[in-house]
């Protein structure tokens, strides 16, 4: 959804570049493709955006939401859907505002908004990657690569290349993965993993901070990551009698069937959830925020089969993931029963990060 330029108040130049564009191209981008379906500006309002700004997109989201709010950076405005006559309702300074709940990236933050210069580029690039991570995810995607991802993003950004490109670069070293894991050249298999798993960050990230994703894009993205992990596992497997430790035949089929159905009923249970919380599993409770760094996915799981690596037991690993995912299908199982029986009881179901802390 669009919004009607006799809608739109733009001022400021935005000629000062950041992500290799202009502020006022990044703020057309952000109106072309970050206002929500269903949004709009209200009767007798405009929408006031500040180009020399660089700012986080959901005060684009939050200013649709709140007719009347001025977001201040100091006694600059920076964003607002305003009156075309009297003052603003609202006003909010976000150098000292309290977080707003981001549903998109699973946290409560404080958007960032920076005056873009020269010598602030850097700074304001930091502030907008970090600002594109999610708050819930995995332990490795959280804690293990995110300044490696950062300026891997700079670097796409600043060759031009698309979110599409870079993911189609990972789909690459995934195949390659696969492959090596099948002739049981595991560590080979570990580092082009690791590479697409660290190139799965990037173009999500450099999709946000470029405001360039596409419906076909997240297709591309989320297709890949739904359907190769079975396939690595497998894999995986296969390449054990390559390095003389076999499983055998029966003990294969029943790894790969607890792998394969917990990995399937897994997503199942967060669809449930997704379709009756109208919100991530992973965000209704701190404990359920916690599950998911450890949760077997493809990364812990890949924790799992690297330390089996290095006390040269890739059998036992295998045999690690399948009983991990188990454990984790059996939690998620439990967190679905939770929510049947506080839907039952009436109890208001939110996110633990809408809390204001």
């Amino acid at each position: 959804m669009t919004i009607d330029n006799s809608q739109l108040r733009l001022f400021g130049r935005g000629e000062q570049k950041v992500w290799g564009m202009t502020s006022a191209e990044r703020v057309r981008r952000m109106l072309l493709r970050d206002v929500p379906a269903g949004a709009e500006v209200q009767p007798g309002h405009r929408l006031h955006i500040n180009r020399d700004y660089v700012f986080d997109p959901l005060l684009l989201r939050l200013a649709l939401r709140r007719p009347g709010t001025a977001f201040h950076n100091g006694d600059d405005l920076v964003i607002g859907q305003l009156a075309d006559s009297g003052e603003p309702a609202e006003r909010i300074d976000l150098a000292t505002a309290p977080g707003f709940y981001n549903e998109k990236l699973r946290k409560t933050e404080r958007p960032f908004a920076s005056l873009l210069t020269p010598q602030s580029r850097y700074r304001i690039e930091r502030a907008s990657y970090f600002g594109a991570y999610k708050g819930v995810t995995d332990l490795l995607t959280k804690y293990l690569w995110p300044e490696l991802a950062f300026h891997l993003t700079r670097l796409a950004a600043t060759l031009r290349m698309t979110p599409n490109m870079v993911t189609a670069i990972g789909a690459a070293l995934c195949v390659l993965a696969t492959i090596l894991f099948y002739h049981g050249d595991y560590w080979q298999g570990v580092a082009a993993g690791f590479g697409f798993m660290v190139l799965d960050t990037v173009d999500g990230k450099l999709a946000r901070c470029t405001i360039t994703s596409s419906k076909w894009g997240n297709v591309f993205d989320h297709g890949i990551d739904l359907v190769h992990p079975p396939f690595w596992w497998y894999a995986w497997g296969v390449g054990l009698a390559h390095v003389g430790l076999a499983l055998k035949p029966a003990t294969f089929a029943l790894i790969m069937v607890a792998i394969v159905s917990g990995y399937v009923l897994q997503r199942l249970c967060e669809g449930y959830f997704l379709k009756y919380a109208g919100m991530d599993m992973h965000v209704w409770r701190p404990f359920d925020s916690w599950f998911r760094l450890i949760t077997a996915r493809r990364n812990p799981n890949m924790v799992i089969l690297v330390a089996s690596l290095v006390l040269a037991r890739p059998d036992l690993g295998l045999i690690a993931v399948a009983w991990w995912t188990i454990i984790s299908l059996a939690v998620h199982v439990v967190q679905v029963i939770q929510l049947s029986q506080a839907r039952k009881s009436g109890r208001a179901i939110a996110s633990w990060l809408e809390q204001p802390r």
